[in-house]
């Protein structure tokens, strides 16, 4: 793995408010992505990001940022999409030190850090240019989504609607709120729930978004397991429909697009389509 610029550089107050960035060789300000590593919330961490990627967004002239977020065994909801927006603002903060374009800017992850960065960028601006902090000040917008195994929702009532078998119940989600299944229906929880879906901050404004899947597009008849369900491409599906209706680039890309591979070269594959988004949606080449 690349060796990253800038190890473990502070953005927030929290011991897991730090993030590596590799830095692009550009003279120009170069765009930015920022990884955003899964572990249903719980783990994980922000050395997992793939190597393909990272030099595929080195040979298009895009440096990349990875972070390490609050986990769920400690900081429950909204901490994990608080503090990562926040990183968005930092690494803002520090454009001009590390030779960023502050307006191209995406983010993206596999799985929890899919529905962080979603999260991020379908929510309006929310930089707040009166702060004494001039972290705060920066913008929280996005360029793009680009990730995979996302959830765009983590309501358990509405993955119930989508999704047979235990996924809606799954226990990272439980530790994730604070609320077991029991308590799924107190409206403080359902207030919660609505609050941390990504889909429903969806506008005609939202950001160009990328989902891959190699989570089989697995029938509901027998019910998929609650690992299988919660990273099953129909969170994708649903999430284009909506961004279809409204004229909003989403694309979906499965395992079953591409069914004479194996699953390492299907990945491999996902991570070079994912920087060819990248490139378009930054205008390079």
């Amino acid at each position: 793995m690349d060796k990253p610029t800038f190890r473990d550089v502070a953005y927030g107050d929290h011991e897991r408010d730090v993030v590596d960035l590799y830095q692009a060789d550009s003279k120009d300000p170069a765009p930015v992505y920022m990884y955003i590593h899964g572990g249903g919330f719980r783990g994980g961490d922000k050395a997992s990001i793939s190597q393909v990627l990272l030099e595929g967004c080195h040979e298009a002239g895009i440096s990349v940022a990875a972070i390490n977020y609050p986990l769920s065994g400690t900081d429950r909801y909204p901490a994990a999409m608080e503090h990562s927006q926040r990183a968005i603002q930092f690494i803002r903060w520090k454009a001009e030190e590390w030779n960023l374009d502050t307006s191209r800017v995406a983010a993206g992850g596999g799985s929890a850090g899919a529905g962080i960065s979603m999260w991020i960028g379908f929510r309006r601006e929310e930089a707040k240019p009166e702060s004494e902090d001039p972290v705060a000040r920066q913008s929280t917008l996005l360029t793009c989504v680009a990730s995979w195994q996302g959830q765009c929702s983590y309501d358990p009532h509405f993955i119930r609607t989508i999704i047979s078998g235990p996924a809606y119940a799954h226990e990272a989600l439980q530790l994730f709120f604070g609320f077991s299944p029991e308590e799924f229906d107190k409206p403080e929880a359902r207030a919660m729930f609505k609050a941390a879906s990504a889909i429903n901050y969806v506008s005609k404004d939202a950001p160009p978004v990328m989902l891959w899947y190699t989570t089989p597009n697995l029938p509901m008849d027998p019910e998929p397991d609650a690992g299988q369900g919660i990273h099953h491409p129909i969170f994708g599906l649903v999430l284009k429909e909506k961004m279809d209706a409204l004229g909003v680039e989403c694309v979906v890309r499965m395992r079953e697009d591409v069914p004479e591979e194996e699953q390492e070269a299907i990945q491999a594959r996902f991570y070079r389509e994912t920087v060819e988004f990248l490139k378009r949606q930054f205008g390079l080449g």
